[in-house]
C-alpha cells in the first residue's frame, strides 16, 4: 500500500522513490564512466555548456515575456491617468459654474435684505406721522407682525448668506486641491509614457541580447535583476493607481451627496414660492372681497365712499333716530368687513418680485442638478459598456473552456434580476455532455469544481498576467478530471505564455509539471528545499 511519513508526506506504491531513481542513475553513470573514461571530461564540459546556454536562453525568454507583459499594464495606467485628468477637468468646470450661481444668489439675497430694511424704515415713519384709531391700530398690529416676519426672513437670509459663503470658500479650497491633483496626474501620465517608451527600447535590447547569451551570462544576470526591480516598481505604480481610483470613487459619492442636498434646497425653494403665491392670492381675494362688499352695501366704488358719508355730518338734516339707525348699520357693516390691508397692492408687487427671484433660483438649481445627473449618467454609461464588453469576453472564454474540460456540452453566463448590468446578478447555466441545461447546483461536486475552474480561467484569459498561482485547485478532482485540468493548463501556457505556479499534493499534477519544488526533512527539525527538473530527469532515465 501507500507509505505515510510523520511530516505528512505520502508516497504511493506506484511511484518510484526519488532515492531509487538517483541510485539507478548513479549506477548507470558509473558503468558509463568505466566504459568511456576517455570521453568523460569532454562530455561533462559539453553538458555543462549546454545546460548553461539553455538556462540563460530560458531566463532571457522570461525577461522578454515579462517586459512585454509590462507594456499593456503601463498603457492601461496611462489610459486611466488620462481618464482621471478628464474627469477632474469636468469637475473643475462644474465647480466654476456652481461658484458663479452661488455668487448671483448671494447678490439677490443682499438686494432683498436691503429692500426689507427700507420697507421697515418706511413703516416706522408712517407710524410716527399718523394718529391711528381702533381700526388703524389693528392694521398697525398686523403691519408690525408682518414687520417681524420680514425681520425673521432677513435673519434667515443672512444666515443663508454666511452658509453659502462658507460653502464657497470650501469649494474654492477643494478646487485648488483638484487642480493640484490634475497636475500630479499629468506628471504621472508623462512618466508613464516615458516608461512605456523606455520599456519598448529595453525589450528590443533584450531580444537582441538573446543571440549572445553564451558569451555574457553575468551581464544577463544583472539585467534580469534590474528588470525584476522595474517589475516591483511597476507593481508599486499599479497600487498607486488603484488608490487613485478609490479616491475618484469617493469623489463621485460626495458629488451624489451634494446632488441630494441641492434637491433638498430646491424643495425648500418650491415651498417658499408656494407660500408666497398663496399670500399673494389671499391678499388679492381680500381686496376684491372688500370692494365687492362696499359696492353691495353702499352701491358705490371705494373712492366714492367719502361722498356717501357726507350726509352724516353735523349739518345733515336727517332725523336723529335715522342717523343712529344708519350709524349702527354702518358700524355693523364695518365690523363685518374686518380690517383692511392698505398695503395689499404693495405686498402683491413684493411677492411677485420674490416669486420671480425664486423662479430664477429654481432654474439655477435645476441646471446644476441636470449637470450633476449628466455626469453621473455618463459615468454609469461608461461603466455599463465596460462591464458588458468584459462580460461578453468572459462568456465566450467560459463556453470554450467548459467544452474543453468536459469533452463536449456547452455553458454560458446570463445577467439576471435586473435590466441594468450594474445591478444585475450573475447566473451560470451549464449542460454537460448527455445532460439537460440546468443550474450548477444540480451538478456533482467534481462537475461543479471543473465548472468553477473554467470560469476562473475564463476571467484570467480576458486579461492574462505574467504569473499565476494555483493553490490546491485539483484537490476536489478525481484522476480523470485532474488529467483534463492538466491538459487545460498546457493549453493556457501555449495561449498566454503565463508562468503558472501550481501548489498541489496530487501525483498526477506533479508528473505533468516542468519543474518541481518541495521541502523535505532529512532529519528531525532540519528542513531542506529540493528542486527537480522533470525534463532532465526523463532524459537521464531514458
Amino acid at each position: 500500500g501507500d507509505v505515510w511519513r510523520w511530516d505528512g508526506f505520502v508516497a504511493s506504491r506506484d511511484v518510484i522513490p526519488a532515492a531509487a531513481v538517483r541510485l539507478e542513475n548513479k549506477n548507470r553513470l558509473a558503468e558509463i564512466e568505466r566504459e568511456l573514461a576517455t570521453l568523460k571530461t569532454q562530455l561533462g564540459e559539453a553538458e555543462t555548456r549546454w545546460k548553461e546556454a539553455k538556462d540563460v536562453r530560458q531566463i532571457k525568454q522570461e525577461e522578454a515575456r515579462a517586459a512585454r507583459a509590462q507594456i499593456p499594464a503601463l498603457e492601461e495606467e496611462d489610459r486611466k491617468a488620462r481618464a482621471a485628468l478628464s474627469a477632474f477637468e469636468m469637475e473643475r468646470a462644474r465647480r466654476a459654474e456652481q461658484k458663479s450661481a452661488l455668487t448671483d444668489r448671494l447678490n439677490r439675497l443682499e438686494t432683498e435684505h436691503t429692500a426689507i430694511i427700507a420697507a421697515l424704515e418706511e413703516a416706522k415713519a408712517r407710524l410716527e406721522t399718523c394718529q391711528p384709531d381702533a381700526a388703524a391700530e389693528q392694521e398697525i398690529g398686523e403691519l408690525q407682525a408682518r414687520l417681524e416676519q420680514a425681520r425673521a426672513e432677513a435673519d434667515e437670509a443672512g444666515a443663508r448668506y454666511l452658509s453659502l459663503k462658507n460653502e464657497r470658500d470650501a469649494r474654492a479650497a477643494r478646487l485648488q486641491s483638484v487642480e493640484q491633483e490634475i497636475r500630479d496626474w499629468q506628471a504621472r501620465a508623462a512618466q508613464a509614457r516615458q516608461r512605456i517608451t523606455s520599456l519598448e527600447g529595453r525589450l528590443s535590447e533584450t531580444e537582441t541580447a538573446l543571440q549572445a547569451a553564451n558569451d555574457s551570462p553575468d551581464e544577463f544576470t544583472r539585467r534580469r535583476q534590474k528588470i525584476l526591480a522595474e517589475l516591483r516598481e511597476a507593481e508599486t505604480r499599479r497600487n498607486n493607481a488603484s488608490d487613485a481610483l478609490v479616491e475618484i470613487e469617493t469623489a463621485l459619492r460626495e458629488a451624489e451627496a451634494r446632488l441630494k442636498t441641492a434637491e433638498g434646497d430646491l424643495g425648500q425653494a418650491r415651498e417658499a414660492r408656494a407660500a408666497a403665491e398663496a399670500r399673494l392670492v389671499s391678499a388679492q381675494e381680500r381686496k376684491q372681497e372688500i370692494q365687492a362688499r362696499i359696492h353691495e352695501t353702499l352701491s358705490c366704488e371705494p373712492h366714492e365712499l367719502k361722498d356717501k358719508l357726507e350726509d352724516l355730518s353735523p349739518e345733515s338734516k336727517m332725523a336723529e333716530h335715522d342717523i343712529e339707525r344708519k350709524l349702527e348699520r354702518l358700524v355693523r357693516e364695518r365690523e363685518n368687513l374686518g380690517s383692511v390691508n392698505l398695503r395689499a397692492d404693495e405686498e402683491a408687487v413684493e411677492q411677485e418680485e420674490r416669486l420671480a427671484a425664486m423662479t430664477d433660483e429654481k432654474q439655477d438649481l435645476l441646471a446644476a442638478i441636470a449637470k450633476l445627473r449628466e455626469g453621473i449618467e455618463s459615468l454609469n454609461a461608461e461603466g455599463r459598456q465596460r462591464l458588458l464588453d468584459a462580460f461578453d469576453t468572459v462568456n465566450a472564454h467560459f463556453g470554450q473552456l467548459f467544452t474543453t474540460l468536459f469533452g463536449g456540452g456547452h455553458a454560458s453566463l446570463n445577467l439576471s434580476e435586473s435590466d441594468d448590468p450594474l445591478e444585475a446578478g450573475l447566473e451560470i447555466l451549464v449542460s454537460p455532455p448527455g445532460k439537460r441545461l440546468g443550474n450548477m447546483s444540480l451538478m456533482s461536486g467534481g462537475e461543479q469544481a471543473l465548472t468553477a475552474t473554467a470560469l476562473i480561467f475564463a476571467v484570467f484569459l480576458s486579461n492574462p498576467a505574467p504569473i499565476c498561482v494555483l493553490d490546491e485547485v485539483d484537490a476536489p478532482l478525481d484522476d480523470a478530471n485532474v488529467e483534463r485540468y492538466c491538459n487545460l493548463l498546457d493549453e493556457m501556457v501555449k495561449q498566454t505564455e503565463t508562468k503558472f505556479i501550481a501548489i498541489t499534493h496530487n501525483p498526477v499534477t506533479m508528473a505533468r509539471m516542468d519543474r518541481l519544488f518541495g521541502v523535505t526533512m532529512a532529519e528531525q527539525g532540519v528542513s531542506q528545499l529540493l528542486s527537480i527538473d522533470l525534463g532532465t530527469a526523463e532524459r537521464l532515465t531514458a
